[in-house]
Formats: structure tokens, C-alpha cells, sequence
């Protein structure tokens, strides 16, 4: 009895075995006449054999599936079978098909890529890029630059909750966009170029056609993905998450200056300046070289009437960039704050002479107290507003030949 029922389920393998091989047979038939229609509808008949079938026929199964479905241009569900088949192959040790499956994924990604590209540099439009980049990511998961890109398409296409959702998944993966560029200069042209990987630059240089070899690493999207993130929340009208989520970030980054400072932006957009002044002042602890979190300091403190203050953090800001144009013009509008209260007092005093006289007096001090940071302004960075107002001081402190000189260029200027 024992041996008509071992002779029954061989009987059974058998014919499974046979079924098996018959329709992969029909799917690659079909494959070779471009019938990719027919093809899937085999090897979806196909599929519940598949489960018992020896590791050839599953691999050649995932194979012919990928390539019917990528005939289809069905890229998500073909990288799918693809890399089912690479993870099934890799799991028994034996890469039958992976070498010749690789190549058309890969044909894939770079079509999809290149069509999102497109769509976003070209056609502009960034909806359709963005579901491109993510199906890219989606086809190729170890090239998670173009689920970044994704995400910063579907923010230009203002589809904030996809753009949320891929930022999201961002930080998720623990995405930096940290890159390393392999630089290296030629010695025929001077000029400075970069490099697919180390091992070729260094070749490169070995071989004498390429000196000064040099590694540029990018800096982190880390703070950038945060404060995104925040920005479409608040967008959202969901201010207090936006607050949470960068609060967040920066408790398990308490030092990281860029999420402190996209903190900080976030009150100055919600009119908190009471908080972004606090947050400003942590900055400037954590990095107290650096002069825009002064000059940062210095509007912040002149918008909330400490105008002393301002012109300390200008000044400040000033000696650690000499070049500083902004914050020297700014450094002149707080001296000439005095200017106001000193016109309403003259107005008022239009018949006491002595009293006006004296006023008039106090104005030229602070005019000329300005001029230099003016001056310097202006050199610069000329534009309109520092002719125009260069040009009033010059009249009122009797400076002629300088009036007349920015008299002209205003009047050129406009």
C-alpha cells in the first residue's frame, strides 16, 4: 500500500513539474513576440505552482515576470518580481538569472529618472516629477537621493501631504544626502574636475595627467528635511507640530546650529521674535565667530526699541566680517533712530529759535555719526536707498560738492 501511494505523489510532482515548465515555456514564447499582455496572463496562471516548484523553474519564474512586466512599463511591479528574484537567488546561492535581470532594472531606473528630470527642469511640472523621483527610489531603494528629490517636487507642486510623507520617510531611513566628491585638477586644462569614485581619481593622479587631489564632503540634509517638514506643517495650519517636530529634532541634536537656527526661523515666521531672540542668543553660544547670528541679534533688538543694544551686536558683527555691508547700513539706521524724536522736537519749536537752532544742531551730530557706516555702506553695496539717503545727510550737513556728486547719480539712478 505504502509503495502505490509513494507512486501516486511522484505521479502528481510530475505533472506539476510538467505544468511548471509548460508555462514558463508559453510566458518566454510570448515574451519574444513583444506579447507582454499575454505573457503576465501565463505567469499569473502560473503563479499558485510556483510556491512548490524546484529553485530553477521560482527563478525563472520572478525572471520572465519582471521582464513582462517592465514590457508593460509597469516599473514598480516589475522591480518588485526583480527583486524578488535577486533575494530568492541570493538565498539559495545560485544567481541563474540576476546577472541578466540587474541590467534591465537599472535600464529602468534610468528611464524613470530621466523622465523625472525632465518633467522637473523642463516641463515644470512637479507633480508628475515627484511621483517619478519616488518611483525611481521605490525601483532602485539604495539610491535614496531621488526620494529627497521627490519630496522637493511635490512641495513645488504644493501636494503637501506627499511631500510630507516622503520627507517623513526620510527621516525614517535616516537619510543625511551626505556626499563625497572625488576632485582632482588636470594638468591640461588647470581646471578642477570630479571623479566616479577614489580608486579613479587616484589612478588618475598616479598616472601624472591629474594633481592635487582632494575629497569635498556635502553637508548634511538633515536639518534641511526637519525644517521642511515643519514649514509644510505649518503650512498645514498645524503650527504646533510644526514647533513639536522641530523641538524634536533638536533634543537629540542639541548642538546642530542649522536646526537651531530653522527653530528659530520658524518664530520669526509665526512673529515670536521675543523667542527667536532667545534662540539667537543660544546660536551665538554655539558658534560665537559667526557674524550673521550677531547682525540676526541686532535687527531683533532695534525691532524691539533696544536700539543700544542693536548697535552693539552690528558693531560686533562688523568686526568679524569688515565687509559686512548690511550690517553697517543697518548700524546707520539705528544711529539715525534719534533723527524722529529730534524732528518732532524742531517742528514743535518752529518760532524758538535758540530752541530750534540747538536741535538742529543735535541732528547734524547724529547725521554725522551716521555718515561713515553710510559711507561704508555704500561702497559696499550701492543701491538706491544708500544714494538717496547719503545724498540728504550731504545737504543737511552743508557737505556741497558731496550733495551735488550723489544728486547725479540719484537722478541716474532712477
Amino acid at each position: 500500500m505504502r509503495k502505490q501511494v509513494l507512486a501516486l505523489s511522484l505521479g502528481l510532482l510530475a505533472v506539476s513539474s510538467f505544468a511548471q515548465k509548460k508555462e514558463l515555456k508559453e510566458a518566454e514564447k510570448a515574451l519574444k513576440n513583444n506579447d507582454f499582455a499575454s505573457a503576465i496572463s501565463v505567469l499569473n496562471s502560473a503563479e499558485s505552482l510556483i510556491a512548490d516548484a524546484d529553485d530553477k523553474y521560482k527563478s525563472k519564474y520572478y525572471f520572465l515576470k519582471g521582464q513582462a512586466l517592465a514590457g508593460k512599463k509597469d516599473y514598480a511591479a516589475a522591480a518588485s518580481a526583480f527583486n524578488e528574484l535577486f533575494d530568492f537567488e541570493k538565498k539559495v546561492g545560485n544567481k541563474r538569472y540576476t546577472s541578466d535581470a540587474e541590467p534591465i532594472l537599472n535600464k529602468m531606473v534610468q528611464a524613470v529618472s530621466t523622465q523625472a528630470v525632465d518633467e522637473y527642469n523642463n516641463k515644470k511640472d512637479y507633480a508628475a516629477a515627484a511621483k517619478n523621483f519616488y518611483l525611481t527610489y521605490k525601483l532602485s531603494p539604495r539610491d535614496t537621493s531621488f526620494a529627497f528629490n521627490a519630496a522637493v517636487s511635490a512641495t513645488q507642486a504644493k501636494d503637501y501631504d506627499s511631500a510630507l510623507k516622503y520627507y517623513k520617510e526620510l527621516r525614517e531611513i535616516g537619510y543625511t544626502g551626505i556626499e563625497t566628491q572625488y576632485l582632482a585638477t588636470s594638468k591640461a586644462s588647470g581646471q578642477e574636475e570630479a571623479f566616479p569614485s577614489e580608486s579613479q581619481r587616484d589612478l588618475m593622479v598616479k598616472s601624472g595627467q591629474y594633481l592635487k587631489p582632494k575629497n569635498n564632503v556635502s553637508e548634511s540634509k538633515t536639518a534641511t528635511i526637519v525644517k521642511n517638514i515643519a514649514l509644510i506643517l505649518k503650512e498645514q495650519g498645524k503650527t504646533d507640530e510644526a514647533i513639536e517636530a522641530l523641538a524634536e529634532a533638536r533634543k537629540a541634536n542639541p548642538k546642530d546650529l542649522n536646526l537651531l537656527l530653522n527653530e528659530a526661523d520658524m518664530y520669526i515666521k509665526l512673529g515670536k521674535m521675543d523667542k527667536f531672540g532667545t534662540l539667537m542668543a543660544e546660536a551665538v553660544a554655539l558658534d560665537p565667530n559667526n557674524p550673521t547670528l550677531y547682525y540676526n541679534l541686532g535687527v531683533v533688538n532695534f525691532n524691539q526699541g533696544r536700539v543700544e543694544e542693536a548697535k552693539g551686536y552690528y558693531k560686533k558683527a562688523i568686526e568679524l566680517k569688515p565687509d559686512y555691508g548690511d550690517a553697517y547700513m543697518n548700524l546707520a539706521v539705528a544711529v539715525l533712530d534719534q533723527d524722529k524724536a529730534i524732528v518732532e522736537e524742531m517742528n514743535k519749536n518752529l518760532s524758538n529759535f535758540k530752541k530750534y537752532d540747538e536741535l538742529a544742531l543735535k541732528q547734524k551730530e547724529v547725521y554725522k555719526e551716521a555718515l561713515p557706516y553710510l559711507e561704508k555702506a555704500d561702497s559696499l553695496n550701492r543701491n538706491i536707498d544708500t544714494v538717496r539717503t547719503l545724498m540728504n545727510i550731504y545737504e543737511v550737513v552743508e557737505m556741497a560738492g558731496k550733495a551735488r556728486e550723489f544728486r547725479e547719480i540719484y537722478k541716474s539712478m532712477q
